[in-house]
């Protein structure tokens, strides 16, 4: 009979690979991880690192649009706070135009109104997180200045016209700022100037016509106003939207790069048995040979 001489070797090497299994398979079971090297599944391992690039991108775009839409909440409450002064203001221009003002109650409309604009302008100035919210894009700088010393008093718009954006999954961008000047207006110009001119012409004792026309002026203002804060609250909606699209699309991946890598305890660990078994059966097999005096005599 012939003795194959790599007999020995091959039972070798059928040990070590069952060693091997049995450690890959250990692993498998105690990480839930079908993969644990390149080498197992270049494929999977390329996808996965797929996912995990998509993944990361749709939860930096989350924390992203957080910080962000945090800002336009801000930026609008300002507004509607704003829009609660300017209606105030009208009221009194209603008052001041009656016709029956004398120079006491003149002034005193005048002085109220003096403080709206006072207050109109501080919530110009309001800033979130150190940066002022409505000085484009320069939001270390003060955007309005109040000028109390002229008469009437006067606000200057120090900011620039930049609109800043945020580009959402899928290459839409959307605005996030609104520049001072386009919503209060500056000097002359927008609410802050309609104001002026009204605290100038009622403390004047101004004709009711030069009232009615500051009056006119400072409601078409205010629709300028409401027009730029729809904007803004636009962009907070849709960028609401795409936010919570990005959760989504990144739970849904989570969910697919697991799937890919994870491994089937129930199957691994019936894989593990097996090899185990095979294992035992192999050392088993050594050992016998090891009782013999020589393969010869195993043989007959």
């Amino acid at each position: 009979m012939r003795v194959d001489p790599t007999y020995l070797s091959s039972l070798t090497g059928a040990l070590n690979q069952s060693s091997s299994t049995i450690n890959n398979l250990t692993s498998e079971l105690s990480s839930g991880l079908s993969i644990q090297s390149l080498q197992d599944n270049p494929v999977a391992v390329a996808q996965s690192a797929l996912l995990a690039s998509q993944i990361e991108q749709a939860d930096t775009f989350v924390q992203s649009a957080t910080g962000v839409g945090s800002r336009l909440q801000v930026a609008d409450s300002t507004l509607g706070d704003v829009v609660t002064q300017i209606n105030q203001a009208l009221s009194l221009a209603v008052q001041g135009n009656n016709g029956t003002q004398n120079t006491s109650n003149n002034a005193s409309v005048a002085q109220a109104l003096s403080g709206i604009l006072t207050e109109v302008v501080s919530l110009a100035n309001t800033s979130y997180q150190g940066q002022y919210l409505f000085s484009g894009s320069q939001g270390s700088v003060q955007p309005f200045t109040l000028n109390t010393a002229a008469v009437p008093p006067t606000a200057t718009y120090a900011g620039d016209t930049n609109v800043q954006t945020v580009e959402v999954p899928g290459g839409q961008k959307l605005p996030i700022n609104l520049p001072g000047s386009s919503v209060f207006g500056s000097g002359a110009t927008g609410i802050v100037g309609a104001l002026s001119q009204l605290i100038g012409d009622i403390s004047s004792g101004a004709s009711t016509a030069s009232i009615t026309t500051d009056t006119a002026a400072l409601t078409t203002a205010l629709g300028q106003l409401s027009d730029q804060r729809q904007t803004l609250d636009s962009s907070l909606s849709r960028l609401n939207s795409a936010s919570t699209f990005a959760q989504t699309s990144e739970s849904q991946l989570l969910v697919a790069q697991s799937t890919l890598v994870s491994a089937n305890p129930e199957q691994v660990a019936t894989q593990l048995s097996a090899a185990e078994t095979q294992h035992q059966a192999l050392l088993s097999v050594i050992s016998n040979l090891g009782n013999q005096e020589d393969l010869f005599q195993r043989m007959r």
